[in-house]
């Protein structure tokens, strides 16, 4: 949407995503993300680590119960998200936390083995975008696409 604040984070998560319900069903999940600035100090020629940012973090539905099966304690993770606020008149505070809305972990250090998830038969909550279901990905699955997806043939075998 316009006007939304859209950042992206790198850093370690400071706890397992704690995976909850709504009364509707939905699920959620909630994590802190510790990210920590590096800079270099050429008198001591050694890297200092500046003041910590710790971002609280939300998702939602397919992509919580993904996180919460997939992610640990520790875990250096890059997110992307909306930036979003609330604020308390009550008490004259407010907080500020990250909607995210991509996740996964950051390979600069370590390195993954990733296993695509079944989908649900109208995908992630109705989502135009997403896979259909039974879409396994590749070249092979190119049958079971939707005919408006242009992607959908394998270039290598079209003329």
């Amino acid at each position: 949407m316009a006007g939304e604040t859209i950042i992206a984070v790198v850093g370690n998560l400071t706890a397992d995503p704690e995976l909850r319900s709504t009364k509707n069903g939905r699920s959620v999940a909630g994590f802190t993300i510790a990210s920590t600035p590096r800079t270099f100090d050429r008198q001591s020629q050694q890297w200092v680590d500046g003041d910590v940012l710790f971002l609280r973090c939300t998702v939602w539905g397919d992509l919580a119960e993904h996180c919460a099966s997939s992610l640990a304690k520790g875990m250096r993770v890059v997110a992307q998200g909306r930036l979003t606020q609330q604020s308390w008149e009550d008490e004259k505070r407010s907080s500020v936390e990250l909607q995210v809305d991509e996740i996964g972990p950051s390979l600069r250090y370590a390195t993954a083995q990733v296993a695509k998830a079944q989908r649900g038969t109208a995908g992630a909550y109705g989502n135009p975008y997403s896979a259909p279901a039974g879409y396994t990905g590749g070249a092979a699955a190119a049958d079971s696409l939707p005919p408006s997806d242009p992607w959908g043939t394998d270039q290598a075998t079209s003329s």
